[in-house]
């Protein structure tokens, strides 16, 4: 039974949701959505029962003293309201949670209901994986859809991708099958830093939700930890030329998978979209790009540094030159999946 008696009427309502675990390298996209809640100041009205989707052994429970008084917080999913003011405001329902360890339908069931229940007439779930980007170049960020009418109107890529999927993408098309415009934004976390968090990603994730939504969310301290966490990754790869020198091989890929882009016509349309966010006239283990389950690709030398593996030759068997759903850049799609014949 979905009670909501104490949540008011809401205007254009969007779902924007993200979940720890296996979607979220870096803990990118359930960081951009406490983003929101924090900067907007939701309040939560409403949450999963734990006992129905949970394993507690695998997700356990955290007791907590409150004025002398020992709680518990239960691993769950918690769903809260927040308004964006403006010439036309709106309204964003944010879902936060874990990835559920069981009864995957009814959890996307019941996460639908409560979308009924409020009007909402668009869903965009955040995720994030691992994949083979360098951290000096801007987050690759994809936005997908099952609906080919929506991946038209609002400029993305129709996902046709097979393969193993977390609950970003059982979302995705539990809304498809109910009715419910869906989107699903990813981002690109480089492998060899694989560690929470990564302001960088959840930057752009919130960037790329700025312009899907055509509004402006506040930053606040973000993009300053943005850049430190860059200067700070600078740092460490410049320690060890092994990581210096893949680090230089994946720009030279990337840089040269995007060279055909850099016209002056993308230039300005880059230049634009940013005049428009910025307002100028007054900021577990993970999905990867070859959709395997991994905790880290990171291993350990005897200085106590991390470094990447060697970056396979070309014509090493089992290399994937074209993994990215945009073509040759790596990219990632979807699921974390090769999604580039898309």
């Amino acid at each position: 039974m979905i009670e909501l008696e104490g949540v008011p009427e809401l205007i254009d309502p969007v779902m924007v949701a993200a979940f720890e675990g296996w979607n979220d390298a870096g803990d990118a996209a359930s960081t951009a959505v406490a983003h929101l809640e924090r900067e907007w100041k939701g309040e939560v009205f409403a949450a999963l029962d734990a006992e129905d989707y949970y394993d507690f052994q695998v997700n356990r429970p955290t007791v907590w003293m409150d004025a002398g008084v020992r709680k518990i917080t239960w691993p769950t999913t918690r769903l809260s309201v927040v308004r964006v003011g403006g010439e036309k405001p709106r309204d964003l329902v944010l879902v936060r949670g874990i990835e559920p360890s069981m009864r995957w339908r009814s959890f996307c069931n019941e996460l639908l209901g409560f979308a009924h229940e409020l009007g909402v007439e668009l869903v965009v779930v955040l995720g994030a994986l691992l994949g083979d980007t360098p951290h000096t170049r801007p987050v690759p960020v994809s936005g997908v859809t099952s609906d080919p009418d929506l991946a038209q109107r609002m400029d993305l890529e129709e996902t046709k991708y097979e393969g193993p999927t977390g609950i970003v993408g059982v979302l995705q098309e539990a809304c498809t099958h109910a009715g419910v415009p869906a989107v699903s934004l990813w981002a690109a976390v480089p492998h060899y830093v694989s560690q929470p968090p990564n302001p960088k990603a959840t930057l752009a994730l919130l960037n790329r939700l700025e312009d899907l939504l055509d509004l402006r969310i506040p930053l606040g301290e973000l993009p300053e930890d943005a850049r430190a966490w860059q200067v700070g990754v600078d740092q460490l790869a410049a320690e060890d030329s092994e990581v210096a020198e893949y680090v230089q091989t994946l720009e030279e890929a990337r840089d040269t998978a995007e060279l055909p882009e850099a016209s002056g016509e993308a230039i300005a349309r880059e230049f634009e979209r940013y005049l428009r966010r910025r307002d100028v006239s007054p900021p577990g283990g993970h999905a990867t790009a070859d959709g395997s389950d991994s905790a880290s690709y990171l291993r350990d030398n005897p200085g106590g540094r991390t470094r990447p593996p060697r970056p396979p030759k070309p014509d090493t068997p089992g290399t994937t030159e074209n993994s990215g759903e945009t073509g040759d850049s790596g990219d990632p799609g979807p699921d974390g999946e090769d999604t580039s014949e898309d």
